[in-house]
């Protein structure tokens, strides 16, 4: 058996980092756009399309453990977890070509088909991403390789965000000619082929190296058992929790902080002296003078502030990876996440006390928040995978992919409640979207939700920290416990 300690190239780096783009391609794109191509394009009523999301998300949610036992249980010459990159990968892609599709059903046909083919996508979601994600605890057991792996991943995660987030919605308009319904479906052919290559990409160009011996095999009561013995495990399930929550919360609300708060006069004054306006139409002078379409940018001062809002956060996200690897290898991962983390939220904090036309401020707290959030967000997964180390090393059992599922329930399951209290802070501060402007009242509860409450649960995840216990002596003592092990197997 070889090393687990080998020092990993950059292509299977690269490799492994393509399926994550492969997947944010479609993820990303259901949580910012889902409830937005139900109701505004499929012509789906708003509660209808509200259940389906729901009653998917959770269904898709406690699936996971399930398919983690699975994953556990795979025995090929391939490995426990590549395979199912390679067996999903067209299912996926097909998949979420039809959940973006508008066939011309009835209304009660249109919703039975969103909610069929939304649950199908995030079934074959999870029979794709768990043992991806499980993926990277075996193709090393060197901390500091994995944590380098684990920064060009969220690189292309970052990539995927920033491609959906920003870009999607003019290529929509440009692919459709004006028609979302047939732009969505153009685009999301693009990215479905794109995302069946990059996995392809993937199952070759990766390799699992740690694998235990025959006498480790445990299990399924065994398996839950070591789980809920493992206070590190428990502690990472309740901060993907607390995670996701802000990130749903947050990542919903800006919209509405940008088109009900901040002065639309002041985002355009920002936008024309940046410089932004005549980027747009320098690019569309080029774009026209080749014989081609316009890039369609919405015309709105907030609308056009949100995107570039969203595209500053994350370009210094991908900037704060960048450091994430030589800090956390100097001083641990717990560390590091944990004052990236609480530096982060500070500046998501300051959002509630900004004047409306505080225009450059918010954009630079922003950037600010990013380059702290993206030093912490490769360290989320790479302390996970430390998680299943850690219970290998107490229990000599290694269940990886069961370990990564339950992450994968926190993160469902935060993401559901953070969009659920979306909702219900909305209706609570009486939001409607037929008023002209909003009430004072109204406007202060959105003011504090992508603030003071989206800062909470992030503050809580720091706290949780000091229960997690794998420090950086512990993380070598692990890995150097483990690497004989797997010596003498």
């Amino acid at each position: 058996m070889q090393q687990p300690l080998e020092k990993l190239s950059v292509v299977e780096k690269i490799g492994y980092s393509l399926g994550d783009l492969a997947a944010n391609l479609v993820f990303q794109t259901l949580v910012t756009f889902i409830a937005f191509f139900y109701t505004d394009v499929y012509k789906i009523p708003v509660e209808s399309a509200t259940s389906v999301i729901f009653i998917c998300g959770l269904i898709a949610a406690f699936f996971n453990p399930f398919m983690g036992m699975i994953a556990d249980r795979t025995h090929t010459s391939w490995g426990k977890f590549r395979p199912w990159i390679l067996w999903t990968s067209v299912p996926f892609g097909v998949i979420a070509l039809l959940a973006f599709s508008t066939p011309n059903f009835s209304p009660e046909g249109k919703i039975y088909y969103a909610f069929t083919t939304y649950l199908l996508l995030l079934l074959v979601y999870s029979a794709n991403n768990l043992p991806y994600s499980a993926l990277s605890g075996v193709i090393t057991g060197n901390m500091q390789e994995r944590n380098s792996m684990s920064s060009y991943r969220f690189v292309a995660v970052m990539i995927a965000q920033f491609i959906i987030q920003v870009l999607l919605l003019p290529l929509v308009l440009i692919a459709g000619d004006g028609d979302k319904a047939v732009g969505f479906e153009k685009v999301m052919t693009f990215l479905s082929i794109v995302g069946i290559v990059f996995f392809l990409i993937t199952f070759f160009t990766t390799k699992e190296r740690v694998v235990p011996s025959p006498e480790q095999r445990s299990t399924i009561l065994e398996d839950i058992k070591d789980l809920f013995g493992n206070k590190p495990w428990i502690m990472m399930l309740l901060i993907t929790v607390l995670v996701f929550i802000t990130l749903a919360l947050k990542g919903g609300m800006y919209i509405y902080y940008f088109e009900n708060y901040l002065d639309a006069g002041q985002i355009a004054v920002f936008l024309e002296n940046i410089g932004f306006n005549s980027f747009i139409n320098g690019l569309n002078h080029m774009l026209t003078s080749m014989g081609l379409t316009e890039f369609l940018w919405p015309k709105d001062p907030a609308t056009s502030g949100f995107s570039l809002f969203n595209a500053g956060g994350i370009i210094f996200m991908i900037i704060g990876i960048g450091f994430s690897k030589s800090l956390a290898d100097r001083f641990g991962k717990r560390e590091v996440f944990g004052a990236s983390l609480f530096m982060s939220t500070v500046f998501i904090s300051a959002f509630y006390f900004y004047p409306s036309d505080a225009i450059t401020t918010v954009f630079v707290s922003q950037i600010l928040h990013g380059l702290f959030y993206g030093i912490s967000t490769p360290l989320l997964w790479a302390m996970i995978a430390d998680v299943a180390d850690y219970s290998e090393y107490k229990t000599h059992h290694r269940a990886t992919a069961i370990i990564f599922s339950a992450m994968i329930v926190g993160l469902k399951v935060g993401l559901t409640l953070g969009s659920s209290f979306l909702s219900s802070i909305l209706d609570y501060f009486n939001y409607s979207a037929d008023l002209a402007a909003q009430s004072a009242a109204t406007i202060n509860g959105i003011k504090l939700s992508v603030s003071i409450f989206a800062s909470i649960p992030f503050y809580l995840a720091v706290a949780c920290l000091f229960g997690y216990g794998i420090n950086k002596a512990m993380e070598l003592k692990i890995e150097q416990e483990l690497a004989a092990r797997h010596q003498h197997s």
